[in-house]
């Protein structure tokens, strides 16, 4: 089979060739190309089975056609399915996509900024950190998009971000087990710093306050963020254990928290909902099979990768000339109530 060139895309488009290769080479914009021509000769181009030499063309142009995804965890579920997710829409524009956890560690972190700038990537959607801010600012500086997911830099406005609205989804949620008739509501979250789990913290208490149920600290449970499996396990048990009749109610704040509270409240033989109810950030699979089936705030995994990556594609191709010009406004999406038996 003949290997198709840029002059047969120019042909078949109607356009010059020179036009073909000023949008296979980011400098469409650049060259002032309407964005009506650029997507007529990307659409020929994917129509015509057209496979660009992606060394030839970085070394030419300064671009790889590859994005790095920094996330957490890779093997927890809301990661994987928002890599995939990412993965995905990064296919729609010929992008190719690498991807590395960081499981919370601020060094880890930083190599992998290195690795993946070595690699020339492109452009970065990462889950940060919490002492980040500045090796990104740095990336910036460079004229490396940079689209921040599931949690942000409250002081740092100017690094753009698309995450769910923590604060409104565990509102809601703590607001509907009042209504529910629960009013012994306790929490079980992460020891972190990060601002996101701090906005959902504070809306379990502010919830409370507004209806004035006593707040009480011993009904919060932080589990160490580098705690074992067993050792969470426990942790989690021993709190449920000591808290008995003194709660009705659960919130775990973390979806691989809830799932160790599943295995908690079985080995302990509390009856859900009917001794305690359960609610939990984020969904799982497990959530869905377990008996009685677990109510969730249930986070748009699918609108958060897909606006991510719309959000760097925008960046990149402003080729670093009008990056500014983009808005940096943090995208906040609404997480669905999901309830189902467990409350």
């Amino acid at each position: 089979m003949k290997k198709v060139s840029i002059s047969d895309i120019a042909r078949k488009a109607g356009v010059s060739v020179s036009t073909v290769s000023f949008v296979m080479n980011d400098k469409a914009v650049k060259m002032r190309i309407s964005r009506e021509v650029i997507e007529k000769v990307e659409n020929v181009a994917r129509e015509m089975g057209y496979r660009p030499n992606q060394l030839a063309r970085g070394l030419r142009t300064g671009k790889t056609k590859t994005i790095g995804l920094i996330v957490e965890n890779i093997s927890n579920a809301f990661f994987a399915t928002l890599a995939k997710t990412i993965e995905d829409e990064a296919k729609k524009y010929d992008y190719k996509v690498v991807y590395a956890s960081t499981d919370n560690d601020d060094d880890k972190a930083r190599e992998l900024l290195n690795m993946l700038s070595q690699r020339q990537v492109d452009g970065y959607i990462i889950t940060p950190t919490l002492n980040l801010a500045e090796d990104i600012r740095r990336l910036q500086a460079e004229s490396k998009p940079v689209v921040l997911i599931d949690r942000y830099f409250p002081q740092h406005s100017e690094i753009p971000a698309v995450l769910v609205d923590n604060y409104e989804g565990v509102a809601r949620g703590t607001e509907r087990l009042i209504e529910k008739g629960y009013k012994k509501i306790a929490l079980i979250t992460i020891e972190t710093e990060m601002a996101h789990m701090h906005d959902r913290i504070n809306a379990y208490y502010d919830v409370l306050n507004r209806h004035s149920i006593p707040v009480s600290d011993s009904l919060v449970k932080i589990v160490p963020y580098n705690s074992s499996r067993e050792g969470a396990l426990d942790q989690i048990v021993q709190f449920l254990s000591k808290a008995g009749s003194d709660i009705d109610a659960v919130f775990f704040l973390t979806n691989y928290l809830g799932v160790l509270g599943i295995e908690a409240i079985k080995k302990l033989q509390i009856k859900v909902p009917e001794q305690l109810a359960v609610l939990c950030f984020d969904d799982n699979d497990i959530f869905r099979l377990y008996t009685p089936t677990i109510s969730v705030i249930k986070q748009p995994i699918a609108e958060i990768g897909q606006q991510a990556m719309a959000s760097l594609i925008e960046r990149l191709k402003q080729n670093g000339e009008e990056v500014a010009a983009v808005t940096n406004a943090p995208v906040k999406l609404i997480a669905d109530l999901v309830a189902r038996e467990s409350i």
